[in-house]
């Protein structure tokens, strides 16, 4: 008998099988293997992988608590209480939302975990979830996991990927039931505007929709744009839930700690099935995160770095002929336009034969994904490595635009 005809059908139904999707998202042996090999991966959204990357406080902290033999014990299933205090006074700090430790804040085990959790209680069969394109590839493949229907909703590159309210209400159907979100985005780096995002809230809030928005990447926001969480926005803070990380901001992926903050009367439920489905995230792992988040000036120096990279990658490769883009504007990415050198599928192998670098097929976002790619801009610890790597990968670009007689 094949396996396949026993899996849930959400699991067996994804075009392609749940593995081809899941290789799309560059996770598994496959990148160990081009590891092994020496290829450079700028694949992977994490601070300067592959290099060591934790801080000494943090290391310092971790170490001490295994001195004590405390991380052989489970933390509790929605999170150590110092870890929930810190991270509310995080939120509030950035937010100026009031917020309890105790009511309104949980700990996942990363926030990819914390993404697909906090859409759980919300999801039924036939349900519609609507998704902006381009966008995480998890966004499109979550709410099928749970029985529902993912609907994208385009962005216009022209516009810088602003959200499209029109476009909103044509994909808006009686069986809609939420938005998902994750701003800024991923993989464009747009940093959604307040009045785009009033004009989004006002949608959800006339068709009472739930918004599930992941703000992954909230840490580090360029050229003084304004960051609005929108669950600030009025009338949103009871139908929304926030899905948070310390992978993307603070560098720490390694740790799989992520955070998800609502409503109480969302987190309620949350609370309760949290033992069932995320068991507890690790104690020495919440430890570590605990004296992480404190790092407020850590945190700014990061921003430095990453804004450095950013100005390093457009310098490079808006200077190739048949690429585009902007500058990024935030996190640790920088999403290039190279359709008038190939499609996105073709590229990405040039560069892995002709540059020893893999970076993301930008199909894998979605539909107006295609014709780009993705590049992780802040990996490794050293610039001049960053360096070394942009110049070869542009100088591979030049010769393929070459070929195609694009000078």
């Amino acid at each position: 008998m094949d396996a396949r005809s026993l899996m849930n059908p959400a699991f067996a139904t994804i075009k392609g099988g749940l593995f081809d999707t899941v290789a799309k998202a560059d996770v598994g042996d496959g990148v160990g293997r081009l590891l092994e090999k020496g290829v450079d991966i700028l694949a992977w959204a994490d601070p300067f992988f592959p290099d060591p990357a934790l801080p000494e406080p943090v290391q310092k902290s971790m170490i001490e608590a295994l001195k004590t033999g405390l991380p052989a014990h489970y933390s509790m299933p929605i999170g150590m209480q110092e870890l929930r205090k810190t991270i509310t006074s995080k939120v509030v700090r950035q937010t100026g939302l009031s917020l309890d430790s105790s009511r309104n804040t949980l700990v996942t085990p990363g926030s990819d975990s914390g993404l697909l959790y906090a859409m759980m209680p919300f999801l039924n069969p036939l349900d519609e979830v609507l998704v902006p394109d381009p966008s995480y590839p998890s966004n499109f493949l979550n709410p099928k996991l749970l029985g529902a229907k993912t609907v994208a909703v385009p962005l216009d590159a022209k516009h810088n990927y602003a959200l499209d309210i029109q476009a909103f209400e044509r994909a808006y159907t009686p069986r809609t039931k939420m938005v998902l979100l994750t701003h800024p985005n991923n993989p464009t780096t747009t940093v959604f505007r307040r009045e785009n995002l009033e004009a989004l809230s006002r949608f959800i809030i006339e068709h009472n929709l739930i918004l599930v928005c992941d703000q992954a990447f909230e840490d580090h926001i360029f050229d003084d744009l304004e960051f609005v969480a929108p669950a600030t926005l009025p009338g949103m803070w009871e139908r929304t839930v926030t899905v948070c990380s310390i992978s993307k901001g603070l560098g720490l992926s390694g740790l799989r700690i992520g955070y998800v903050y609502a409503h109480e009367c969302i987190m309620d439920v949350l609370y309760g099935a949290a033992v069932n489905v995320l068991g507890a995230s690790a104690t020495i792992s919440s430890i570590g995160a605990i004296t992480a988040l404190e790092q407020i000036d850590y945190l700014a120096e990061l921003s430095q770095r990453h804004e450095r990279r950013r100005n390093l990658a457009f310098d490079i490769f808006s200077a190739v002929p048949g690429v585009a883009m902007q500058k990024s504007e935030s996190g640790i990415l920088s999403w290039l336009d190279v359709s008038e050198l190939g499609t996105d599928a073709e590229v990405v192998a040039y560069l892995l034969e002709h540059a020893n670098v893999l970076v993301n097929a930008g199909s894998a976002y979605g539909k107006q994904g295609e014709g780009h790619i993705r590049i992780v801009t802040s990996c490794f610890a050293d610039d001049a490595k960053a360096a070394e790597v942009f110049t070869r990968m542009a100088k591979a670009l030049r010769k393929l635009g070459e070929q195609k007689g694009i000078r």
